[in-house]
């Protein structure tokens, strides 16, 4: 029987935190241990080192129940370049509890390409999470607080637009009456939660490049309007100096290793269909000044979290990634073709041709509209025929892209050697990276994500969201890229529309501000910022031994 991927975590040597930071150079000052396993660095030490590595974004095709595997082909990437004597450091996101107790799983790799301890980092980690949900609370207790003394900002309480977080799916919480039981309990009013990773607050978090900047970007929050419709930031509550002091331990960036000791910066965990989907600034820059290469990833499939890795993040940041890696399975293609998950072992040509154009879409997207070098990673599995993998790299060298079986999963480092070599080649090649779209002009940056990155026809905006989009620009929020919640199954607003769709179009039904994380919202379907459990969580199977080992967690 095969061993589980914490199984395999825990019968793991696991170095002192210490040697993994000699090995990059940091200095005893620079580090700032929490426990034998694990540090946070402090980048302000690192100001005057220069960010000299290549960057490689490893992305995917659309997530299907089959599994992509994006984030163990990261790790086992960056293991397999070490291996081959590249200097390599991984960035990755942290994983929030929703989809840990929920059904995806955690965000540490699987088999034998995780980063560990795996424990800590898929629950409490370094308390980063928590720190952001009690900051999002602060400033949410704080508005309700002002309106209850006195209201003198004459904030209008049917248009308050933040809500509370909490880093957990509870659908029960998504829309909620609260300040019941008489005066001395606040202003009833409707309410509700996000999820953690949804806050603005996650996405200010990733995007700072400091202290001083994440307290200027917090104190830019829109939280609210005024009874004319102006609108209210949490620098008007003199709230950003108290949530800047929550968050001066948590902003710096989590280091810790790979099974293979290799170094990993974890910090940072937006989710990429309701936000920007990517780690931190932070840890991605503080990485490419103590590597050669760097590898991270961003979330679900190419068309939600590289979008928004090279539209907002890399134009944010001035980060400029020098290749890029798209992971497949033949298992998930077939199910992308039409074959329901029972049937996926068994070859079945016809219907991997037919999944085939929506790893084709995510390819010529970024090598075309955004101008990158494309390797396509197969993550391998033990039922793919050999006929099947053929037909793969058939389909993509037309387009002009190599494809590499990724063994990661079974081997580690080892069996990514061949896709490292690819990568480390396509890092010397010349690329054009740009942009999907200039700025100037909401609509404008929506229609043109909708058109040339999803390939829809066009986009429909509801009353709502076009009168939403006049009143930002007219508050001066036009020149911002635009965050597309949208759901990650499908290049569509449609979960069901599989494959590479034609002939459909991109319903926008609410447009808001993200003021202080510098981009807009675009709610998109019938999107949602607070996720529910599934009917059997996988809460349910996690446990504890008399002598504190967890069980069960994947």
């Amino acid at each position: 029987m095969a061993k589980s991927d914490i199984e395999i975590a825990q019968e793991a040597e696991i170095r002192p935190i210490k040697e993994i930071a000699d090995g990059l150079g940091l200095t005893d000052d620079e580090l700032i241990p929490y426990g034998h396993y694990m540090a946070k660095v402090d980048v302000a030490k690192l100001a005057d080192r220069p960010e000299k590595a290549k960057l490689i974004l490893v992305t995917a095709i659309n997530p299907t129940p089959a599994g992509e595997g994006k984030t163990t082909t990261s790790v086992g990437l960056a293991d397999a370049m070490n291996r081959l004597g590249k200097k390599t450091v991984l960035a990755l996101r942290e994983p929030s509890l929703g989809p840990v107790f929920g059904i995806k799983g955690g965000a540490a790799g699987g088999g034998y390409a995780q980063v560990i301890p795996m424990e800590n980092i898929n629950l409490h980690f370094t308390g980063d999470f928590h720190a952001i949900e009690n900051a999002n609370n602060l400033l949410a207790a704080m508005l309700d607080n002002h309106i209850k003394q006195g209201n003198e900002l004459g904030i209008d309480p049917r248009r308050i637009v933040w809500k509370r977080a909490m880093d957990m799916n509870d659908r029960q919480l998504r829309q909620i009456v609260d300040g019941l039981g008489g005066v001395a309990n606040g202003m009833p009013r409707q309410d509700g939660f996000d999820i953690t990773v949804a806050s603005e607050i996650m996405a200010i978090f990733c995007l700072a490049t400091d202290l001083m900047d994440l307290k200027e970007r917090l104190g830019r929050v829109v939280v609210a309007y005024t009874y004319d419709r102006k609108p209210i930031t949490a620098h008007d509550l003199k709230a950003e100096g108290a949530m800047t002091a929550l968050l001066k331990d948590a902003i710096s960036p989590n280091l810790v290793q790979t099974l293979e000791h290799n170094p990993a910066f974890v910090h940072g965990g937006p989710f990429a269909n309701i936000a920007h989907g990517c780690n931190s600034v932070s840890a991605t820059k503080t990485a490419m000044k103590l590597g050669d290469y760097v590898v991270t990833e961003a979330g679900f499939g190419a068309d939600l979290g590289a979008e928004k890795f090279c539209d907002i993040k890399c134009r944010l940041a001035g980060l400029k990634p020098d290749a890029c890696v798209v992971v497949a399975t033949v298992r998930a293609l077939k199910h992308h073709g039409g074959v329901a998950k029972a049937d996926l072992n068994q070859e079945n040509l016809e219907a991997l041709e037919a999944g085939l154009p929506n790893l084709l879409r995510h390819v010529d997207n970024m090598k075309n509209v955004y101008g990158l070098p494309v390797v396509v990673a197969i993550n391998a599995f033990p039922t793919d025929t050999e006929a099947e993998l053929d037909l793969v790299e058939t389909k993509c060298r037309a387009l002009g892209v190599n494809v590499a079986l990724s063994e990661v999963w079974a081997k580690g480092g080892e069996g990514g050697e061949t896709l490292a070599k690819e990568v480390i080649r396509l890092c010397d090649e010349p690329s054009d990276f740009h942009f999907s779209y200039e700025l100037g002009g909401i609509k404008e940056s929506i229609e043109a994500i909708a058109k040339r990155v999803y390939r829809a026809d066009g986009v429909d905006f509801t009353t709502a969201a076009t009168k939403q989009i006049a009143q930002l620009e007219e508050q001066g929020f036009t020149n911002m890229p635009v965050c597309m919640a949208k759901t990650q199954y499908s290049f569509s607003d449609d979960a069901s529309k599989l494959g590479a769709p034609e002939g459909f179009r991109i319903t926008v039904r609410n447009v808001k501000v993200s003021a202080g994380a510098g981009f807009i919202v675009a709610l998109t379907g019938d999107i949602m910022t607070m996720p529910g459990l599934p009917k059997h969580p996988a809460a349910e199977n996690i446990d504890i031994t008399p002598e504190g080992k967890i069980v069960g967690l994947f």
